[in-house]
């Protein structure tokens, strides 16, 4: 644990311990902000319709900013991007376009080509590639043929125009790099592919985010040029600095301000606007930029002639200005730093000898380090409105988010995705947090704290769900991530943050009594949460009023609930080590997971149950207006996630927590019914362990055989989220005059639920896949090699539970990993992207991915959850089944002795 810190570590080091802002300077920037909530001020909500992307060339945003590679500090007051043109586009390029929701086939969609290549934690080097065409860019083709295309097609992507087929396009990599915490380097280098040289317009530019407009904050900052073409950057609370070009650049300068006349006929103002470079650079308009030099949009113009297989490189630096720095060292950082990220990453992947996995990984965590964002969103004043602009709709007040009213976010957060999802999403974020751990545990504690801090979280106790719904629900995984972070900071530090796992229980518990309060519906431990994340898994959409009356016993809802019953009792357990007196605590929680246990087991007088024993898995059971209990046989994730409830307990914990270990007596001797529901905690297993689980032994099995068959649930590439048996025999349940269906669909969902880029009907997820690997493995914890499954199902090769988790991480890991022919799955969907020596070592971790062929399905960057990879890839030493992680978990690949084996049901 006490070894040698890499310069990397020490600079995390020293933003944690010693205060020095290393992250004050990151990629906060969105790639999209136009389309969100926080911009939208319309009367109906229509927030992809209120702010387009043709409006955002022109128009200056409210609550944040977005860029082409951006980069700000960590209020976003100052933000560096690069801008492009090739001559032939109708658009200067300074960000990222993409469909809306209703011109998608499969809802939105960004249509460009971009790679997260490197990141350090606290943002001392950073590396993207943005591919660019030499041709006018698609925009209309792109629009009109998604907008002919339907449900059951496929996307049309910027890869089927053809742009790309003879490599007439640029690879613009932009970088970053820190002298200091208060020094960015900023280096473009342009390579064009092509076969004959190519002009290009490289404009590295930096700007003010707009406070100024709305009538709530004093003062206006200013960019002004300076002796030898300095930008001078003077602004009221980030200091003062400057903006350095390498070379000789025309400087542009313009204004973050809106260009009303264009847009709305307003009377001309005399003003400088927005979109002020884009009007000089491809209009030809002299007088749309400042002849003074000054505003609050700056820019360098570089033009260039790139020939063929040939390369062009601009250099900026933005640096406090009383420090001096200029270009003489530039080069030198930029390899210091590159150098430095080598060896973070070095000790990180030790024991990788892959070097197609070390890269995978890499990319992962560059991704997720690039999408972490500034998320400003005041509820109070949006619903209000500001001093300096019309008064929103009245319609609002009762609108969208009216009932969060004490929200009022200003932090970085963990994005999903940085143009397809650019705002928190809670549960998204407690999975974003595990890959984070392993790079940078204080970040990942930092976020789980967050939501649950007093401007987040309802004073209700509910956490926010995500920007478009903040009273949605979302599955409870926040203390199954905040106890697998703890875990994981242990192990790479050394140390407990038992503070952070304290401080995040208190609020953690107010939640479950929301839960508790708010989504059982008749008091009996059966939840029914609406959709759960899982938004077009079942018959009916279960955020909406159903069509028969009634509600929803969800058996997914009410494992989550069990899962979380379990997560708290093994954080209180963990604090009672501490302090004795969370012991009651943990009884409250482990009696709570009893009775959840029960309910499920029995919901009506007639005894139906979520276990459904004639097909021997768990489903849903509707609850009609009329009370009839019906169970919708869909072999769904929501019969697998049952398995997610289950915790083991060390003797040698019980021996230390005497009275915890008493309530588990008297349930045992008073009330065995309910112990016989709970796995087999009364009988020890390998090292005197003890087992708590949703699903008893005899249950364990069946559920195991439909998961582990390649007919049903078991993909080459993980476990499908619906059977592969719907396939050829949907589901079907009638209302009234109408037969509603659920059928296997393994790619992009074929209708518009949920705006229709997102399809639970048989592809598959990353989260819900690395729950099972997890769960199957504390199962292995207690069983150890006495119990053997058959895996795959039907093919007569019998392995442990552990083994069968290995291989569900194998089968995950493949599909970003080159196979014999040197393919990913992943990249399935074009030719380019396999053969092709400048795309094939470019990942992109989807959002989902096709139930069949493994094809990268929904958001394309969502790195997000999909970055869960990048702790399945981490290497698994031989150890003993007690040592794991430092978790208690045995790990995929590990290599256990065989010891002696006893019966079990």
């Amino acid at each position: 644990m006490a070894r040698h810190l890499n310069a990397e570590a020490t600079r995390l080091h020293q933003a944690d311990d010693q205060h020095q802002p290393w992250r004050r300077w990151g990629p906060y920037l969105s790639e999209r902000q136009w389309g969100t909530v926080r911009e939208d001020y319309s009367e109906n909500g229509a927030a992809w319709d209120y702010f387009t992307h043709d409006h955002a060339r022109s128009r200056a945003y409210r609550w944040g900013e977005d860029g082409l590679g951006g980069f700000s500090d960590r209020l976003q007051r100052l933000c560096l991007g690069v801008a492009l043109w090739n001559g032939h586009d109708p658009i200067l390029k300074e960000r990222l376009f993409g469909l809306t929701n209703s011109q998608g086939n499969h809802g939105e969609d960004v249509k460009e080509l971009y790679y997260y290549l490197d990141a350090t934690p606290t943002h001392s080097y950073l590396k993207m590639l943005y591919k660019y065409p030499q041709a006018a860019y698609p925009y209309q083709q792109l629009v009109d043929e998604n907008g002919r295309r339907g449900a059951n097609d496929l996307e049309f992507e910027l890869l089927d125009t053809g742009l790309f087929d003879d490599d007439r396009y640029f690879d613009v990599f932009i970088e970053y790099a820190k002298g200091d915490p208060n020094d960015i380097l900023v280096r473009i280098t342009v390579e064009n592919r092509g076969p004959e040289a190519a002009p290009i317009h490289v404009l590295p530019q930096a700007w003010f985010r707009n406070t100024w407009t709305w009538g709530r904050e004093p003062g206006q900052p200013v960019l002004s040029a300076g002796p030898n073409d300095v930008v001078q950057v003077s602004h009221p609370t980030l200091g003062e600095f400057q903006l350095q070009f390498d070379g000789d650049p025309d400087l542009l300068f313009t204004g973050n301000d809106t260009n009303a006349p264009k847009l709305f006929g307003a009377q001309e103002q005399g003003c400088y606007y927005k979109d002020g470079f884009h009007e000089r650079i491809v209009a030809g308009r002299q007088e749309a930029v400042n002849p003074a030099r000054q505003g609050t949009k700056v820019a360098g113009w570089y033009q260039a002639l790139v020939p063929a297989g040939g390369r062009a490189v601009f250099r900026a630096r933005l640096a406090e200005t009383s420090a001096g720095k200029n270009f003489a060292d530039f080069d030198a950082t930029f390899e210091s730093r590159q150098r430095e990220a080598d060896l973070f990453y070095q000790d990180i992947q030790a024991g990788m000898a892959n070097p197609d996995e070390r890269m995978v990984q890499r990319q992962a965590f560059a991704g997720m380090i690039w999408s972490k964002q500034l998320f400003y969103y005041d509820v109070p004043q949006w619903l209000e409105g500001d001093p300096g602009q019309p008064a929103p709709p009245a319609a609002r007040k009762k609108g969208r988010n009216h009932e969060w009213v004490h929200l009022n976010n200003a932090e970085i957060l963990s994005m999903p995705d940085a143009w397809e999802y650019p705002w928190f999403a809670a549960w998204d974020l407690a999975f974003h947090c595990i890959p984070l751990a392993l790079i940078d545990p204080e970040f990942a504690k930092q976020q789980l704290i967050l939501l649950t801090r007093e401007w987040y979280m309802h004073p209700n106790g509910q956490l926010p769900a995500y920007e478009w719904a903040f009273g949605d629900v979302n599955p409870p995984v926040h203390a199954w991530a905040a106890w697998r972070v703890f875990q994981l900071d242990r192990k790479k530090t050394g140390k407990e943050d038992i503070a952070f796992l304290e401080r995040v229980f208190h609020k953690l518990m107010l939640n479950f009594t929301w839960w508790v309060n708010r989504k059982d519906a008749q008091g009996r431990n059966v939840f029914q949460g609406g959709f759960l994340g899982l938004d077009n898994i079942g018959v009916f959409d279960r955020s909406a009023p159903l069509p028969t009356g009634g509600f929803i016993h969800q058996a997914d809802g009410t494992a989550w609930m069990a899962m979380y019953s379990l997560n708290l009792m093994r954080i209180a357990l963990e604090l009672a080590l501490h302090n004795r007196v969370y012991e009651d605590i943990a009884s409250k929680f482990f009696e709570h997971f009893l009775h959840i246990a029960e309910a499920m087991t029995k919901i009506g007088g007639d005894g139906v149950g979520l276990w459904n024993e004639e097909d021997r898995f768990y489903y849903d059971v509707l609850n009609t207006s009329d009370d009839q209990l019906i169970p919708l046989k869909v072999r769904s994730m929501v019969g697998l996630i049952p398995l997610f409830a289950v915790e083991t307990i060390d003797q040698s914990m019980l021996d230390q927590l005497p009275e915890f270990a008493g309530r588990l007596k008297w349930y045992l001797d008073y009330r065995p019914e309910l112990a016989a529901l709970v796995g087999k905690w009364n009988i020890p297993g390998r090292g005197e362990r003890r087992l708590l689980s949703l699903v008893p032994g005899e249950r364990i099995r069946p559920i195991l055989a439909r998961l582990l068959d390649e007919t049903e649930f078991l993909s080459d590439y993980g476990v499908r989220a619906v059977s592969r048996v719907h396939r050829d025999h949907p589901y079907e349940f009638g209302v009234g005059d109408q037969v509603l269906s659920v059928g296997y669909q393994p790619g992009e969902s074929n209708s518009g639920l949920f705006g229709g880029n997102s399809n639970w009907r048989g592809p598959i997820w990353m989260p819900v896949n690395y729950l099972l690997i997890e769960s199957l493995q504390q199962f292995h914890y207690y069983y150890h090699d006495e119990l053997m499954v058959e895996c795959p199902t039907g093919s007569g090769h019998h392995v442990t539970i552990d083994q069968a988790a290995a291989e569900l991480a194998r089968r995950l890991t493949k599909l970003f990993l080159k196979d014999s022919s040197g393919r990913r799955p992943v990249l399935a969907y074009h030719p380019k992207l396999h053969g092709d020596p400048h795309f094939r070592d470019y990942v992109l971790f989807h959002e989902y991915f096709h139930g069949d062929s493994g094809r990268g399905v929904g958001a394309s960057h969502q790195t997000g959850w999909t970055g869960l990879v990048a702790k399945l890839l981490m290497p698994r030493a031989v150890h003993r089944v007690d040592d794991g992680d430092g978790s208690g978990h045995p790990q995929p690949h590990s290599q256990h002795q065989p010891t002696t084996r006893k019966a079990i049901p």
